[in-house]
Order: C-alpha cells, then structure tokens, then sequence
C-alpha cells in the first residue's frame, strides 16, 4: 500500500511536467498555473477550484495574445441545434439539481452520484487532473481514507483505460452503502454522464464556438489553470501522504526517472516499487 502511494507521486509528477511544458510554456501561462495553485492550495473545495479555472479564462480571454485555430474538417455529426441544447439544459440541469436532490432526499446514493456528477462535469482537461476533485468529493467526508484514495490511485496506473475509471474503484471502496459493486456502478455512470452529455450538446455549435478568438484565448487560460490544479494536488495530497522519509523520496525519484525518460510501461513500474517497499525498503 505503501509503495502504490510512493508510485502515485512518481505519475503526477510525470502528468505535471508534460501538461506544463504544453499548457504553460511561456510567462504569463506559468503564472496563472503558480496563482491558480496558490488559490486551490488556500481555498481546497470545488469552489476554489472552479473560482481558479474561470478566472484563469476571463483573464486570457482579455490580455493572452491571440491564436489561430488549426484547420480540421467540420464535424459531420447528424445533431441539430434543438437537440444538442437539450443535452446542454440536461447537464446544468442535472449539474444544479442533483446537489439539492442529495440534500432533500438524506440518501447516500444521490449523494454519491452528485459528487462523481460533479467532478465529472468540472474537470478540465481530463485525466490526471480528475484527482484533486475526487480527492475532495471523498476524502474530507470520510467516505474513503487518504491512504485507500492514493494507493488506489496508484494500482490505476497499472490497468488500461482512461484515468476517470478510478471511480469505480473509489464507489467500491467507500465505507458507507451501498458499496461493492452498487457503489462502482453508481460512480462510475455519474462520472461520465456530464462528458457524453456535453459532446453531445455541444457538437452542433463546436466549428463555431472554435473559430472565435475569444474562447480560444480563453482556453489558454483554462489549460493553464489546469496545470495549477495539478500542481497543487501533487503538493497535497500526493507529496505530503506519500513521502515520508528520504528513501521514499528516492523511491519516487526513481520512479520518475523510469516514467519520463526511460520510457518503462507505468504498470511495470507500479508493481516495481511495490514489491520494494513490500520488501521493508521506504516508509517513516
């Protein structure tokens, strides 16, 4: 357990430094990752994290330089506009109701699939950015452990598929009911729910949305603000549940070095530091 968590750094690490160099590779994008960490660092909720990436948006929507949109052939989706605005007043919908759906209703199944709903529905940029929204929808609530959350964390870099999987994992793990496989269902519908809903809602209005330089710039601040998410997460709760002696810190060290320039497949490296520290080697 002690090694998935020492590893769990070793892959944020590794998904930080790729995001930075192509989300934040010039000076004004690297501060607006370092100001947006510093506001999930001092406001860890939601809010704080939705209140960093929206106004990391305004921001490069009025002062980031302009790009251009890279030619790509029109979506040839058959979604009209009617329906694809249905889809969108389904995911606010679901997104504003669900909240007092969970609270009306005292059942620990609504709440679960409103907070993996709403991590689902507030994270950008995919991936490993998906892990400090979970951390804070079922952690402080004592629905799984700090420990349990990276360890788990870890084994999911040792399977295939796309990150947001790991709440299936998470849904199994909690302590309340249902959990096992009711609660991995739960969560794992509620988590990719808001995706299909706003690919869907948003395709018959994407090529014009694209072309407008506005929200381009304004994703540029978006990206950036990403970063500073991640950025954050790795701090806490990564680096400070994870490394707790030197030779942890060279253990993930280590790991790293494996990751980004040895190019060794994550599962294997997963099992590796495991088995180490299954050894007695690292801990406190």
């Amino acid at each position: 357990m002690h090694g998935l968590k020492v590893v769990a750094v070793a892959v944020v690490a590794q998904a930080l430094w790729g995001m930075g160099r192509s989300l934040s590779p010039d000076r004004p994008r690297a501060t607006m990752a370092v100001v947006a960490a510093l506001v999930a660092s001092f406001w860890p909720s939601p809010a704080g994290q939705v209140t960093a990436i929206a106004g990391a948006g305004i921001i490069g929507a009025l002062f980031l330089p302009a790009v251009t949109a890279a030619p790509v052939t029109p979506a040839a989706a058959r979604i009209g506009r009617l329906t694809g605005a249905l889809f969108l007043v389904a995911f606010f919908a679901l997104l504003v109701g669900l909240p007092l759906l969970a609270a009306a209703s005292g059942s620990y199944a609504a709440q679960l699939f409103d907070s993996f709903y709403r991590a689902g529905a507030l994270v950008f940029g995919g991936g490993h950015v998906v892990l400090p929204l979970l951390q804070t929808q079922v952690v402080p609530v004592g629905w799984v452990s700090n420990d349990a959350f990276l360890a788990g964390y870890g084994m999911a870099q040792a399977v295939p598929g796309p990150l947001f999987t790991f709440a299936a994992f998470l849904g199994a793990a909690s302590t309340q009911s249902p959990a096992g496989w009711g609660g991995a269902g739960i969560a794992l519908v509620a988590i990719f729910l808001p995706g299909f809903l706003l690919v869907i809602g948003a395709l018959p209005f994407w090529d014009r949305l694209r072309q407008n330089s506005a929200m381009r710039r304004a994703m540029l601040g978006i990206n950036a603000a990403v970063v500073g998410l991640l950025l954050a997460a790795f701090y806490n709760p990564v680096w400070t549940s994870a490394i707790g002696s030197r030779i942890d810190f060279c253990l993930s060290a280590i790991a790293f070095l494996g990751l980004v320039w040895w190019r060794i497949p994550p599962w294997l490296v997963v099992v590796a530091t495991a088995l180490v520290t299954g050894l007695g080697v690292g801990g406190t």
